[in-house]
């Protein structure tokens, strides 16, 4: 049997650094909208003994072309995929999404390992079995969960719960005095390699926890637990929350120094803003006083300008030499009105006037 392709695993790898939105990596590509609709099943994936099958059907194998070829939706392909999965992480969450992704049409049964048997052949767990059954059921890509289910699988167990397929990371698993408990899964040609999820495990989660374990105890106290809760002997205790005081005071420092940096900084943009807007200021000054008072300046055409019209207002005007003359034209002859007569005059005057009828009066009389 080939081995599936990567691609056909639809398998992604996790680097420790330069990680894409929800995980993705440069080689994945950031994967494309897709309407808004709900994909995930509605309830946990059933236990083996909650699920009924019909043997009344005989279990006959497909071959692996048969599965990639496609088969009927009332057969699908019945892949097994096993393991411990404690502190259920990302990491077994993309082996159970590329063994549900390696056939067209899949059936996940998923078989997780009892506290005794796990305890007996590779060690101690952080979640006792119920917690990590509960966790397999609630993932999504999970069909059938097998509790208690075996660490080296038999004939007889492929055979009850009709197996096609076992599906597991390719690097050979040694356990229980085997070199590689899934080579005679191999050799049967059932065997259906995934990809293991590199920087993230089980094993790197509790490294973190112990390397850390002094972060995680004082946090945990600061959240409530008691120091029996936590195993944590009274010196301890003490020392973790002096230590808890000390960071608070330091963070209380710090946030003091950043404050009064970005106090100082504001300062000098500030001044640094004001003393540019001065300067503008000032040459707009400097350049509207010139431009007022200057030797050129609005002020000297202004004063120009004044004094001539004053010395216009207060010089006479001179008459043109070359003007023409005029002769003085005779004056009109007036009458006394209301009357035909002459006026009155006096006795030495009446012989000098009585061949006089009217009076001469000139144009400057008049005025």
């Amino acid at each position: 049997m080939e081995p599936p392709t990567s691609s056909r695993l639809n398998s992604r790898k996790r680097r420790k650094d330069g990680s894409g939105p929800n995980g993705a990596t440069e080689q994945d590509g950031i994967p494309p909208k897709m309407s808004r609709r709900s994909l995930g099943l509605r309830e946990p994936a059933p236990f083996s003994d909650e699920v009924e099958i019909d043997y009344s059907k005989p279990y006959i194998r497909v071959t692996y072309e048969e599965a990639m070829r496609g088969t009927p939706l009332d057969r699908p392909v019945r892949v097994y995929a096993d393991g411990i999965f404690d502190l259920f992480h990302s990491g077994h969450a993309r082996a159970l999404m590329q063994a549900k992704n390696l056939f067209p049409n899949t059936y996940l049964i998923v078989g997780v390992c009892s506290d005794e048997l796990t305890h007996n052949f590779k060690g101690f767990t952080v979640m006792n079995e119920n917690e990590r059954y509960d966790a397999v059921q609630h993932c999504r890509y999970v069909d059938e969960v097998v509790r208690n289910a075996p660490w080296t699988l038999t004939p007889e167990f492929l055979a009850e719960h009709r197996i096609d397929f076992v599906a597991h990371d390719d690097i050979p698993y040694s356990s229980a005095g085997s070199d590689d408990v899934y080579k005679h899964i191999k050799e049967a040609g059932m065997f259906a390699p995934t990809q293991r999820t590199e920087g993230i495990s089980t094993s790197d989660i509790i490294t973190r926890i112990v390397r850390d374990y002094d972060v995680y105890a004082r946090r945990n106290l600061q959240r409530g637990y008691t120091a029996k809760e936590l195993n944590v002997s009274f010196i301890n205790e003490k020392k973790y929350h002096l230590q808890e005081r000390v960071d608070k005071v330091k963070k209380r420092v710090k946030d003091v120094e950043e404050k009064s940096k970005e106090f100082v900084q504001k300062v000098e943009e500030k001044s640094i803003d004001l003393i540019q807007k001065w300067e503008e200021k000032s040459r707009e000054f400097i350049g509207n006083f010139l431009e007022m008072f200057g030797p050129e300046g609005a002020l000297k055409h202004m004063l120009k300008e004044g004094k001539g019209r004053m010395l216009q207002a207060i010089s006479p005007k001179q008459s043109p030499s070359s003007s023409p003359t005029h002769d003085r034209s005779p004056s009109p002859s007036f009458r006394w009105p209301f009357s035909t007569k002459t006026p009155p005059s006096s006795p030495a005057n009446r012989s000098r006037n009585e061949s006089a009828v009217t009076y001469d009066i000139s144009e400057d009389e008049e005025d």
